[in-house]
């Protein structure tokens, strides 16, 4: 549905882009990574809450997973898989100083939303089989594997918790970089669903990314 918006430019309309289920999905998965990341560095010695959030997270992904083919066209990964191509020719516009309008995720962020999904299955995979040697906050599938293995996928487990402190903090300067400089509101979409686009995109048949790199 387009709603107009006396402070859009022409040829710019305010859409429905981010179903509901998706926009719970995403402060759900910033919610459970922020805290359990929290308590793995600042909790309890005994990890039991951080396990249970780490299988929220599990829980989550699988969502995403199945959305990303199943879901609306704007949550499906097949809207947002670009090509070096179209990635290199976004990037190029990222310094102007005006929105970009894309109607979903863009080049840049979909190599965002492709990574943090990658690394967070990585995280609890290494969760799930880690044995840190202190008969407390031993991964529920550590059992299965060595404990060479199960001690290698802890230290992994911790590393990689920086990894994914690194890309959630690129994710925020990503929102104020666009807020500030290219003045464009990242999150208000993310909570109503709403997002100016251009008409012509809108129009533009389903499955097909847009044309136009200009921001």
């Amino acid at each position: 549905m387009k709603q107009q918006d006396d402070e859009l430019p022409e040829g710019v309309s305010r859409v429905r882009i981010w179903d509901p289920a998706l926009r719970v999905f995403h402060w759900a998965l910033a919610a459970a990574v922020i805290v359990t990341w929290g308590l793995g560095k600042f909790g309890p010695a005994i990890m039991t809450l951080h396990m249970y959030l780490g299988y929220a997270v599990i829980g989550l992904l699988a969502f995403r997973l199945i959305w990303g083919g199943v879901g609306p066209n704007p949550a499906r990964f097949s809207h947002f898989l670009f090509g070096p191509k179209k990635t290199l020719a976004y990037a190029a516009t990222l310094p102007k100083r005006r929105p970009s309008y894309w109607p979903g995720h863009n080049p840049i962020g979909a190599l965002s939303v492709f990574g943090l999904l990658a690394i967070l299955g990585a995280q609890v995979a290494t969760g799930l089989i880690s044995d840190p040697d202190d008969f407390l906050n031993v991964g529920p599938l550590a059992k299965y594997v060595s404990f060479e293995t199960a001690r290698l996928a802890n230290g992994w487990h911790h590393r990689l918790s920086l990894v994914v402190l690194l890309l959630v903090g690129l994710h925020i300067a990503a929102i104020l970089y666009y807020r500030f400089w290219k003045r464009e509101d990242l999150v208000t979409p993310m909570i109503t669903g709403q997002k100016a686009v251009r008409e012509a995109d809108v129009r533009a048949p389903q499955n097909t990314p847009p044309t136009s790199p200009s921001a």
